[in-house]
């Protein structure tokens, strides 16, 4: 029996045969889960705010975002080479095969023709993962990512569920992954090496912004269609320029990706086809995939650090 006023975890086994019998696995509602959730969130102090967090730790809170150009993405079909950002992703955190953590989808257009799709997680601050979780496993740090415990996760894959951008992978076996792999210190900010029987997705190379560097994508897109930006600071950069953020997604149209959910994703598209580097919608060249080496790709991956300044209004 547990102790009077502590809270015993559920594992594996239990949650789901609690979920099968009481509610049946496909139709689960979120009243009752979100209750056990809630439950298990207070029994681990998981409820407090954001900013609270931040607080606490004597430093703002960052509101990280991604601003994604595709008037500057073409897919990489120009260079004759797979989605760069797609392969940095890769090689960075000895993705597992056939993980593609930020996917480049070829996407038609209204008008005719198609564009590139760049699909990292989409962070959102009104995350369905993060609501449906029994075991507080997925969360949002104090800088709004929203990351995944891996000695916490059970597996129920709960959260890949509930993500309507089906953005989160699950580890059915022990990924082959290559010797220095091993070498890696896990934490949720890094999650290499990747765990059996757990949940694994992009976390915004949260173990990277924290030191003041940008994420691999954004390092490894050679036309720059990748900007990381601070919604506090309402500043972004590309590593090439720095922009105001809040003009530079009013002076191009921003959009987000299915809004209209009410997640609140922290991603930000502005229209194109990758016209600033001559490709026309109609360019039949498809995508070339991407390789699993993670031996590099002959351009330079250093990670240069940067300095977050206000831009003048």
């Amino acid at each position: 029996m547990p102790e009077k006023g502590k809270a015993r975890r559920i594992d594996r086994r239990e949650f789901i045969k609690r979920s099968a019998g009481a509610l049946g696995l496909a139709a689960i509602t979120a009243s009752p889960l979100v209750a056990v959730v809630n439950r298990v969130k207070a029994a681990n102090g998981l409820n407090g705010a954001i900013s609270q967090q931040a607080n606490a730790k004597g430093k703002q809170a960052r509101a990280w975002t991604m601003i994604i150009d595709l008037k500057k993405c073409d897919g990489c079909v120009i260079i004759n080479a797979p989605a760069q950002c797609t392969q940095a992703c890769i090689n960075g955190h000895f993705a597992p095969v056939g993980q593609e953590w930020i996917q480049v989808y070829t996407v038609e257009l209204p008008g005719g023709g198609t564009t590139f799709l760049p699909t990292p997680c989409y962070q959102c601050e009104n995350a369905p993962c993060v609501n449906v979780c029994p075991v507080a496993a997925t969360y949002h740090n104090e800088d709004g990512v929203v990351l995944i415990d891996h000695k916490r996760c059970i597996g129920c894959r709960m959260c890949m569920a509930a993500c309507p951008y089906h953005r989160r992978f699950f580890n059915w076996s022990t990924p082959e992954l290559p010797p220095e792999a091993a070498l890696a210190t896990y934490s949720p900010h890094y999650p290499v090496p990747a765990v059996k029987g757990t949940v694994i997705k992009c976390m915004f190379c949260a173990h990277l912004l924290h030191d003041g560097k940008l994420p691999l994508c954004v390092i490894g897109c050679p036309m720059k269609a990748l900007y990381m930006g601070d919604l506090n600071e309402d500043v972004a950069t590309n590593g090439r320029e720095v922009v105001q953020l809040s003009k530079f997604l009013d002076e191009n149209d921003a959009y987000r990706y299915k809004e209209n959910l009410g997640t609140q994703p922290r991603v930000y598209y502005l229209p194109g086809h990758g016209q600033e580097f001559g490709r026309s919608a109609q360019d039949p060249r498809k995508m070339i995939p991407p390789v699993w080496n993670y031996g590099g790709l002959g351009f330079d991956y250093e990670v240069q650090p940067f300095t977050w300044k206000k831009v003048p209004k």
